[in-house]
């Protein structure tokens, strides 16, 4: 019988890409630890759509829905966790490549949102919908797996692109719950306006 145990852990380490283990608080641990949290959050978030619309466009597109978007991400979230469980001297090894426009992709996806919600001026308050307040919720634990990340690339370093989509995504899931506050015609609370994208 094939059991998902395996009790390889039970002295406090795991195992990484490349067969070293390390200790289950390790800072590629914990970094991995953020982006599969937040790969769930934004699977609770698929689960909540019912009939997601492309931005710009009436019911019924066909690509760029809001599932269509978030399943990206999530394959894209699990390239990278592959490519950050694995240490940098053995990184060209991994079967896992990033895609090509893992940055590009995110921010063209953004700029369509922009162009559907208008600019992004204020601190809101989360929450609003439900949907709204768990895209949130995903946003806030983005921002804890871009600090990991950052701690463990100052260990051992880390592809560009990784930190820049993760970066470009905590952004994108801002915009995304904005979005849904707008389709649902629901006020905005905000808190003060970017007093820092404001300066010139």
């Amino acid at each position: 019988m094939n059991r998902i145990y395996t009790r390889t852990g039970d002295k406090g380490t795991t195992g990484i890409h490349g067969g070293k283990r390390v200790p289950k608080d390790d800072i590629r641990i914990e970094a991995n630890g953020s982006l599969d949290e937040l790969n769930c959050q934004i699977g609770v978030v698929r689960s909540m759509l019912g009939c997601p619309v492309k931005p710009g466009m009436t019911e019924g597109g066909e690509k760029g829905t809001f599932d269509d978007i978030l399943h990206e991400v999530q394959a894209n979230l699990m390239v990278v966790m592959s490519q950050v469980a694995t240490p940098s001297d053995i990184r060209d090894k991994n079967p896992n490549p990033l895609p090509d426009n893992l940055v590009a992709g995110c921010e063209a996806t953004m700029d369509a949102l922009t162009a559907e919600s208008g600019p992004s001026c204020h601190f809101i308050l989360p929450g609003g919908t439900p949907l709204a307040a768990n895209l949130q919720m995903a946003r806030a634990i983005c921002r804890r797996a871009e600090r990991r990340l950052w701690t463990l690339h100052r260990e051992d370093p880390l592809p560009e692109a990784i930190l820049q989509y993760i970066n470009r995504l905590s952004d994108l899931l801002f915009l995304m719950a904005r979005c849904e506050l707008d389709r649902q015609d629901w006020p905005e609370e905000r808190w003060q306006a970017f007093a820092y994208k404001n300066q010139k």
